[in-house]
């Protein structure tokens, strides 16, 4: 049954010939009246002048592009269009949005979508509006091209990066609190004392001599070497005569790559002569920062194929095979139209998550076939299959396929002998090797690179093969459980001063060495001292949430904060409600299950624990802190 209702009133937003009109869009960083999770609300109503098709009409060509709406029942327009939102939200790129709400409010419905990046959501809702009214005049609206600009939109944003979407979502799924510093570009893990910041896969925790140390491929490697574990013969050079000398004396094929350098930029393998020496030598000449000085390795080229193995706190979690790019030709089309054959295949989408990225061309690729005698306009025979680089590149459409349950017990142990010498949480180990399966002790396996802040994507998810969780072993690192992330929370709806300081006062004599936090529209404090308030209310909350010396929050939330700009944090370990507002009963909504509530209406106090409400009256001159602070004592 439809029951949105028209609005005959001016348009908002809608234009002359809408029949929609979308209003009032705002960003939500946490908990908010209509959802409990960061989110994009808004409202959303009929324009009486311009009637809609019927609602199955929307239904067929929306569900055309996602079937599973199809299969659901929708109440009403409103409805129709948050599961959109909510469908699209998800970028075709499995963005964890699962949470969605449709409230009426008269003539108009209030609807809020689960959101990650503010300007992608604000993006996506203006999307859907627009297909709406493309559906409305019968047009055709191409939602395929909408959906790649807004995957380009939240690529380009902070939670962008294939490393940093699967910590969030993976500490989100754990219940481990997540958010993002902005003046210091840095993810924080946990509140106050129990907090973890970092960058993708390294931590505040990482030594950071280490960390720099691994980036000096020279120096690392005789590091290795000195250890005793098998690395590749080679030597530093400066010129390209030096590069030859080099090569003569190790003996060819040969390696060459910049000693500062990631992703695999200016490396060439498989060197046969001289004339591909000079070449590579440019390469990686070319592939050094401008604040690097040159400084070239020319080692031996082992055959085999290329693998990372990846250790998370000392111990072995994943391996995993990385192939370059290839196609396989079919007699009649040229490496061109197959490769962009295999470019429009479904799995090679160029996303944060996706196991397959396109096939890039350029200067590499094209040299790489010409040493195999072919060009792009070269028409490989049926069946023939080549490569089209020496690097398995995965950002270049390389192929990887997970080599975990493969690996021989010596191989673990020696990449567990080596991250154990570095105080890394997170460490690639890059080697090539004939056969995982076989010790590394029988030959041909050398270790290339160590990577101190390796990608993830490839573990979780490989082109072929199962997943392996490296998230959560990262997280579970530091936090067993998502209550191990957190320090008690109070929130208030409606305090003074003096009563935040009566509180911070209690809870002091029962714990002196404590550091308590507490935060009210009249000011921000550490234990009894004053400091700068923000004139954004939630920035306080967080400058207080990242203080790593703080034991305990205290933080009152009114209805005018709670409507405008959300909650910065989810859940709270004791609630004390003040004659709240019904906006305000949202912050007896977030608890969890050992929270305790305690709402006082008049003279009439109820404390909700453990399923039990227990109520009682006020005396004439009883205090109502008398009542919570008892409660609180339960957190000390």
């Amino acid at each position: 049954m439809v029951v949105d209702q028209s609005v005959d009133l001016v348009r908002v937003n809608a234009r002359t010939t809408d029949a929609f009109d979308i209003f009032n869009l705002r960003h939500y960083i946490g908990p908010n009246p209509d959802l409990g999770t960061a989110a994009a609300a808004f409202d959303f109503a009929l324009v009486e002048a311009n009637p809609p098709r019927s609602l199955e009409e929307y239904v067929a060509v929306i569900g055309n592009r996602y079937p599973l709406l199809l299969k659901e029942t929708h109440k009403s327009y409103a409805h129709l269009f948050a599961r959109t939102v909510a469908e699209v939200s998800k970028l075709e790129m499995d963005l964890h949005i699962t949470q969605w709400a449709v409230k009426q409010q008269g003539s108009r419905t209030r609807i809020a979508v689960q959101a990650v990046h503010a300007r992608t959501s604000r993006a996506i809702v203006y999307c859907v509006w627009d297909w709406f009214e493309a559906i409305t005049r019968d047009r055709r609206f191409w939602i395929e091209d909408q959906i790649e600009v807004l995957q380009e939109t939240f690529r380009d944003s902070v939670f962008g990066g294939p490393t940093v979407y699967a910590l969030l979502q993976t500490a989100y799924d754990l219940g481990i609190p997540t958010f993002y510093l902005w003046d210091e570009r840095l993810m924080q893990y946990g509140y106050g004392r129990k907090q973890v910041r970092g960058i993708a896969t390294t931590f505040d925790h990482d030594s950071h001599i280490d960390s720099d140390f691994t980036t000096g491929k020279d120096d690392c490697k005789a590091f290795l070497h000195t250890l005793g574990f098998p690395v590749p013969h080679g030597s530093i050079v400066y010129t390209e005569a030096e590069a030859l000398t080099a090569a003569d004396r190790i003996g060819y094929p040969v390696a060459v790559k910049p000693v500062v350098g990631h992703k695999g930029i200016g490396v060439t393998a498989g060197i046969m002569d001289e004339t591909e020496l000079v070449q590579a030598f440019e390469r990686a000449v070319a592939a050094v920062p401008e604040d690097q000085s040159i400084r070239i390795i020319v080692e031996k080229s082992i055959a085999g194929k290329d693998f990372r193995l990846l250790c998370v706190a000392g111990k072995f979690v994943a391996a995993t095979e990385r192939r370059p790019a290839s196609v396989t030709g079919d007699g009649k089309s040229t490496i061109n139209e197959l490769i962009d054959r295999e470019n429009r295949t479904p799995a090679r989408v160029d996303t944060p998550t996706s196991p397959l990225g396109k096939i890039k061309c350029d200067e590499a690729m094209e040299r790489y076939l010409d040493e195999q005698g072919l060009s792009l306009n070269s028409v490989l025979e049926a069946d023939r299959t080549i490569y089209l680089r020496k690097v398995a590149n995965l950002s270049a459409g390389g192929l990887s396929i997970d080599a975990t349950r493969q690996m021989h017990p010596d191989t673990i142990i020696l990449a567990q002998d080596i991250a154990q010498h570095f105080r890394l949480t997170c460490l690639g180990i890059d080697v090539i090797a004939q056969d995982l399966s076989e010790s590394w002790k029988k030959g041909n396996f050398g270790i290339i690179e160590i990577n101190a802040a390796p990608g993830i994507n490839m573990h979780l998810k490989p082109a072929i093969g199962e997943s392996v969780d490296v998230p959560a072993y990262l997280l579970k690192t530091f936090f067993e459980t998502g209550k191990a992330a957190r320090i008690p929370i109070i929130s208030c709806n409606r305090i003074s001063v003096p009563e935040l300081q009566e509180i911070a006062d209690y809870i002091l004599r029962h714990q002196p060495d404590w550091t308590i936090g507490a935060v009210c529209a009249k000011g921000v404090f550490i234990n009894r001292s004053e400091k700068h308030q923000h004139i954004d209310y939630n920035t306080n909350v967080q400058n207080l949430l990242r203080n790593p010396r703080l034991d305990l929050l205290i933080a009152e939330y009114r209805e005018d904060v709670l409507e405008r700009d959300g909650m910065f944090y989810y859940g709270s370990n004791i609630v004390v409600l003040d004659e709240p507002t019904e906006v305000e009963k949202m912050l007896a909504r977030d608890v969890f299950e050992d929270s305790v509530v305690v709402i006082k209406q008049e003279d009439t106090v109820s404390i909700h624990r453990n399923g039990l409400i227990e109520q009682y009256q006020l005396g004439e001159d009883e205090p109502f802190s008398r009542v919570y602070l008892k409660e609180i004592a339960t957190l000390l």
